[in-house]
């Protein structure tokens, strides 16, 4: 499944230049022209990032970042400031906002997308578009290919994201709603057994490699990845 960044900017100009190079970079792009049209496309899915002007016709970039930032739903969303104002009241003012980074135009695509990948693997790393082990154990989410040591693993589409999402975050325990919001998507309404329905397919793909067992059943809480032993 591919990254996808939300571009809040109302400069078609920089639009194309961003579409462009994120693209090339293997990021899905949305974008939307003002704070209106993001909190739209945000109620519709969860990008993995927001790239957000400051300098927004109504509502202003910053004041959207504390408005996602105070949404139980959009609080942990990773966000990055773009804007003209390179002062520091200005840089202190989109830190305290509680944004991940903050990047003044003009910028260089190549530093900018430097800085997406740095967000991503510190705050969603199964977005990072870096390969993911434990133990034997690999996942490389360019090739969509999984190997424990070194022979591949055929995987269908839901378990491969399933993995990906737990590959990045081991020894931690997610429950079946988690699983669903963040990998089936939040806006899908489908029952909690599906998770385990998929669980038991990830483990049956992976038992002749003898990495089933790192997929463990945490009783009255969910699922974990565990590390290696």
């Amino acid at each position: 499944m591919t990254p996808t960044i939300l571009v809040v900017e109302d400069e078609p100009a920089i639009v194309e230049l961003l579409k462009v190079n994120l693209a090339d970079a293997g990021y899905g792009v949305k974008t939307a022209v003002d704070a209106e049209a993001a909190q739209a496309s945000l109620k519709e899915a969860l990008p993995d990032l927001v790239l957000l002007d400051w300098m927004l016709p109504g509502q202003s970039g910053l004041a959207l970042a504390k408005e996602l930032r105070g949404n139980p739903r959009t609080r942990e969303l990773p966000i990055i400031m773009v804007t003209a104002r390179s002062e520091e009241a200005d840089r202190v003012a989109g830190l305290e906002a509680w944004v991940d980074d903050y990047v003044t135009k003009p910028f260089s695509p190549r530093e900018l997308k430097a800085r997406i990948k740095s967000v991503l693997r510190r705050r969603a790393p199964e977005a990072a578009q870096e390969p993911l082990e434990a133990g034997p154990l690999r996942l490389d989410p360019v090739t969509q290919r999984v190997t424990v040591a070194g022979r591949e693993v055929p995987l269908g589409p839901t378990e491969f994201r399933l993995l990906r999402f737990m590959l990045a975050r081991p020894e931690r325990v997610h429950s079946r709603a988690q699983l669903l919001d963040m990998v089936w998507g939040d806006h899908v309404y489908i029952e909690e057994r599906t998770v385990d329905v998929h669980i038991r397919r990830l483990r049956v793909a992976l038992e002749p490699f003898g990495a089933d067992t790192l997929i463990e059943t945490v009783r009255g809480s969910g699922y974990r990845l565990a590390a290696p032993r």
